[in-house]
């Protein structure tokens, strides 16, 4: 697909602003190692060579220790696998991941109660959690877990408030106001409160807090689109369209929403820091998604009842702010790259 000038110029202008573009390459870097998280933070081993035959467990199906020899049919414990052969010297050997632990996995001692220190003889890099899991595999996941929330929210609310706000400022008159007033009643509902009641009556899901959060969010980008679809239905080329015959719908969606993708685009990525916040801070009053699942708010949490045990909220406010301030580089780059100031020629 061949890019026009004005595109390309708003690249290069964005490659230009060297802390965001490099904050876009660590945050493309992020979002991969999270997809394939397993192969760096598991339980499971990467590869386990036994008896002349190679074994391929992290993504796929469970091998029971008799598998391997043992005296038992749940899955097998690697960590215990690869010091085995370690001590047998028969030439078996497991690779395992850097982290050989999951986010659900309790390494709990015989001597001690948890939480545990960080320790490298023992690969928790960041110690443990109040239950004995590992604080850098919850850390990883829950990142995964915030981020495809955010982008499934930004994706939910831009598809709602932009398609709304279009029409708002595409047809105006009664249908505007109709809308208006719909927008202001709206915004005027509790959202916490909504969630704490829905929270006491059922264990909110993933996909239940992305469909609450964009009730709710959706109105921010609607004003912003009417606004902007106020100003340009009224330029050369929606005359231009209506002239041809073009269908309103095909209007709105073929031609000024397309014009105003510059709004979109900047808008976006700190979208996504609030995603990340609000559900970090659903996690951490209770209100989000339910135990085990990992989550930055629940570990903040933790970190709050054990105050001596400063690995844990250590460990998150660091992940949170070198996350926000990435994403906070990468906004402030996109908004100044594709400022229509920059780009315009004035008559």
């Amino acid at each position: 697909m061949k890019l026009n000038p004005l595109t390309i110029r708003k690249i290069r202008r964005f490659k230009s602003i060297k802390r965001g573009y490099f904050s876009f390459l660590l945050f493309v870097m992020m979002l991969t190692v999270s997809l394939f998280a397993e192969l760096l933070v598991n339980n499971r081993a990467l590869v386990v060579h036994y008896e002349g035959h190679y074994y391929f467990p992290t993504y796929g199906h469970m091998l029971p220790g008799t598998t391997f020899g043992l005296a038992y049919d749940y899955e097998t414990n690697y960590r215990e696998l690869s010091a085995r052969f370690e001590r047998e010297n028969k030439g078996n050997r497991v690779w395992l991941p850097p982290v050989p632990y999951n986010p659900y996995e309790t390494d709990l001692k015989t001597d001690a109660y948890p939480p545990f220190a960080p320790s490298i003889a023992e690969k928790h890099y960041l110690g443990t959690d109040a239950v004995g899991r590992d604080i850098l595999a919850r850390l990883v996941y829950g990142f995964r877990i915030a981020i495809a929330f955010s982008l499934l929210l930004l994706v939910t609310n831009y598809t709602i408030g932009v398609s709304i706000g279009s029409a708002m400022g595409f047809w105006g008159g009664k249908f505007d106001l109709i809308f208006q007033r719909i927008i202001e009643i709206w915004s005027n509902v509790p959202f916490l409160y909504v969630i704490i009641i829905i929270s006491s009556i059922v264990v909110p899901s993933f996909l239940m807090l992305v469909l609450i959060m964009a009730i709710f969010g959706w109105i921010s980008i609607t004003w912003t689109m009417r606004t902007v679809t106020y100003k340009e239905r009224s330029r050369e080329y929606v005359l231009a369209a209506r002239a041809l015959g073009a269908s309103n719908f095909r209007i709105i969606f073929k031609h000024i929403i397309p014009n105003t993708i510059a709004i979109i685009v900047t808008f976006a990525p700190f979208s996504v820091s609030g995603g990340i916040v609000a559900l970090t801070s659903l996690d951490y009053l209770g209100f989000g998604l339910p135990p085990p699942t990992p989550s930055w708010g629940e570990l903040l949490r933790q970190g709050w009842t054990n105050l001596d045990a400063w690995w844990i909220s250590g460990s998150v406010i660091a992940a949170m702010v070198i996350t926000l301030m990435i994403v906070t580089f990468i906004g402030e780059a996109v908004r100044e790259a594709f400022d229509p100031k920059l780009h315009t020629t004035y008559e």
